[in-house]
């Protein structure tokens, strides 16, 4: 990965700056000699460069397993910088501020080492072990107990469980949900802290107590869907913070104490040279020093900005009066209002990846250099933003799954299911619709059925403005962001992946072929497809128009670009259909694997089965059942990707499934929850 790259080359150009320095200190030339106390002066604020800012520490999870190294490099700095200051001594000029900038660089450096530390996640963990715990006295219960029994005292040991809250009928629930005020930004930064301070055990795969599960759930059981996006955006964004940021060392009091000395000693070192004569030095070693030193108070002035009104200030202040005007400046700056991640999903279509060509030359050049994923994500990949109806969608269906969960055994039933659990209770007679969830069917298999199912079923009917046809677009969303998932980030399927990648080039093999039957391919045709895509990129380069709405100024590039050089999105659209109904009309009574052998793991026509079993149901009914099991196929995937994997997405802008993750966690889904029982009591009864 090149970020460990960019991570070392950052440690060494500080020091082979500061080796550069120390080289020329000895130097007898006049020139060099005049600039000696100065070059001492610049060497401290190379620790500065190294301190980093507090927004990054780390650009992946394994940088934070280098903090050994960094903490050596510490060392190694210090003794350089101060091996530089020694040599310019006792002479010299500016020692004073040279001193001031050598200790707020050292914090700065140790708080980054600090924070690498505590990211590490063997460390984490550790930090959030509870306390061995022994459990009732045993031996002194029984001794107790065995006593009584000697002196022939009827006796009995009685055990008391910790009562379990119970939750309210699911039709309480909606009405709660509907009662339910929306959450100021402050309750919102403040419920996400407390249930990050909960459930944040999930990235290193800690065990919870039924009564965190209770809790969770009877928050989010009453909660609007768009409200629960929103903690989960904070939960998740502080999660961010203390994996790859300064903010879990200096939002504690030592921190805020280093950080105002901190501040001081650069503004202070400023005043310092900024009041000192300058003479004899080149005017040009001066605008550089200004620079150093205006730079370093600028840096030091926007993180000061960006602590004081931060989320994590706002919890700090809680209850205080301080609160209310952090909370009313970030009001009127609309801070609270940023971004905490993308909001967008990636899609891939397989049908659409299988019409598109490229020469085999070019493709043969890019997988030569490496450049063939990258290209196939610029050319097949599109980006969407996430609606809220779909995050309301698939938080009913959730919540109603987790209604249902009661205790541990149905939570890890629900937990399992992927599409399974769907058809089950829709009372559905077709064999190959409930054979291909069915658990003798690897999950990536059943994926790319149900993407080339959906397609086929999706592409063939005109769009409407029907409510009924809602869940017609979730399918379509979730089918390409699942095959996304599967084909682009192979990392973070890899616990469910399976055979994902031989079966989708083994499927689009057999796609090709199939398309390709009868119709030769033009290489204008091909050359235009493979510019068509990166003109997508460029798309945001043309201007905005205030009279259109915010889509159609998006599109309106797009549209011009394709007009020109590429095919329409209308031409796109009636491609894929063209060859939906083709593959529709391919006579599938005799199954594949009859006919083919197992040799291939394609399952083109399997789809096709399974599609036109789907075409049978009412239309209603169809895509109701569809848009279920892809919310079941992707929390499967979503529970059963390794937890790591999730946080690792968090520094990439965040993923849809990563907040599936979190709220079937948050529901009580899944296999965390294995403590069912609280503090139970145990009394040695005396009976009369």
């Amino acid at each position: 990965m090149e970020y460990p790259y960019c991570c070392s080359r950052q440690s060494l150009l500080p020091a082979f700056a500061v080796g550069l320095i120390s080289n020329g200190q000895g130097n007898d030339c006049d020139k060099l000699k005049i600039n000696e106390d100065l070059a001492a002066f610049w060497a401290p604020f190379l620790l500065l460069h190294l301190g980093g800012p507090d927004t990054i520490t780390a650009f992946s999870l394994e940088d934070n397993e280098l903090w050994l190294r960094h903490l050596l490099g510490l060392v190694i700095e210090l003794v350089a910088v101060a091996y530089v200051f020694s040599q310019s001594m006792p002479n010299h000029d500016f020692w004073i501020p040279t001193v001031l900038v050598f200790f707020a660089g050292a914090i700065k450096y140790a708080e980054r080492t600090r924070a690498l530390y505590l990211a590490c996640l063997g460390n984490f963990k550790e930090s959030m072990l509870p306390k061995p715990d022994a459990g009732p006295n045993y031996a002194q219960l029984m001794e107790e107990y065995t006593a009584k029994e000697a002196a022939h005292v009827p006796v009995r040991i009685e055990i008391e469980p910790e009562p379990e809250k119970k939750l309210p009928p699911l039709e309480d629930l909606e009405k709660l949900e509907k009662e339910a005020k929306s959450l100021e930004d402050v309750e919102v930064v403040e419920r996400g802290y407390n249930f990050f301070e909960t459930f944040k055990g999930l990235i290193v795969d800690l065990m919870f107590s039924f009564h965190e599960r209770n809790e969770s759930r009877n928050f989010f059981f009453k909660m609007k869907s768009k409200d629960a996006f929103k903690v989960m955006e904070v939960e998740l964004n502080f999660m961010y913070d203390v994996l790859y940021t300064k903010m879990a060392v200096v939002h504690r009091k030592i921190g805020y104490f280093f950080r105002f000395i901190c501040s001081a000693l650069i503004a202070v070192s400023f005043q310092h040279f900024a009041s000192h004569h300058k003479h004899n030095i080149h005017h040009f070693d001066i605008a550089v020093t200004y620079t150093l030193l205006g730079g370093a108070v600028a840096l030091d002035f926007v993180a000061l900005f960006k602590l004081i009104f931060s989320d994590w200030t706002i919890i700090r202040l809680k209850n205080s009066e301080a609160k209310k005007i952090v909370s009313a400046v970030r009001d009127t700056l609309s801070i609270e209002k940023r971004c905490r991640w993308s909001k967008s999903i990636s899609q891939h279509s397989l049908i659409s990846y299988c019409l598109k060509k490229r020469f085999k030359w070019f493709d043969k050049a890019a997988d030569f250099f490496g450049l063939k994923d990258f290209l196939d994500e610029v050319q097949y990949k599109e980006t969407n933003p996430v609606e809220d109806d779909l995050k309301k969608f698939i938080f009913s269906e959730l919540r109603k799954k987790a209604e249902i969960a009661r205790d541990s055994k149905i939570a890890k039933e629900i937990y399992s299911m992927r599409g399974d659990g769907v058809l089950s209770q829709s009372i559905c007679h077709y064999t190959s619709i409930v054979s291909s969830v069915s658990e003798e069917v690897e999950y990536d298999e059943s994926l790319l059925r149900w993407h080339i199912a959906t397609e086929l079923c999706y592409f063939p009917e005109t769009d409407t403005n029907d409510p009924n046809h809602e869940n017609r677009k979730f399918c379509k969303y979730l089918s390409e962001y699942m095959l996304y998932l599967l084909v682009m980030r192979p990392t973070m399927m890899s616990a469910v992946a399976g055979i994902g990648q031989i079966r989708f080039r083994d499927t689009c093999e057999e796609a090709k072929k199939f398309f390709r039957k009868g119709k030769p391919i033009s290489k204008t045709v091909i050359l235009l497809s493979v510019l068509n895509a990166p003109m997508k990129k460029m798309k945001k380069c043309f201007g905005k128009s205030q009279s259109k709405s915010k889509e159609e100024r998006q599109n309106a590039p797009m549209r011009k670009m394709k007009k020109c050089f590429g095919k329409s999105q209308s031409k796109s659209k009636e491609e894929r259909r063209d060859a939906c109904e083709k593959l529709m009309a391919v006579n599938t009574v005799v199954k594949p694997i009859a006919v083919k052998g197992d040799r291939s793991k394609s399952v083109l026509f399997d789809a096709c089965m399974l599609a036109k079993d789907l075409k049978k149901l009412d239309d209603k009914k169809r895509w109701d059942i569809m848009s279920k099991v892809w919310v079941e196929l992707l929390s499967y995937a979503a529970s059963h990707c390794r937890a790591n994997t999730h946080a690792q997405q968090l520094s990439k802008g965040g993923e849809l499934v990563t907040f599936v993750w979190l709220l079937m966690a948050h529901f009580g889904l899944g296999e965390q929850f294995r403590i069912e029982a609280g503090h139970a009591r145990a009394k040695l009864i005396v009976e009369k």
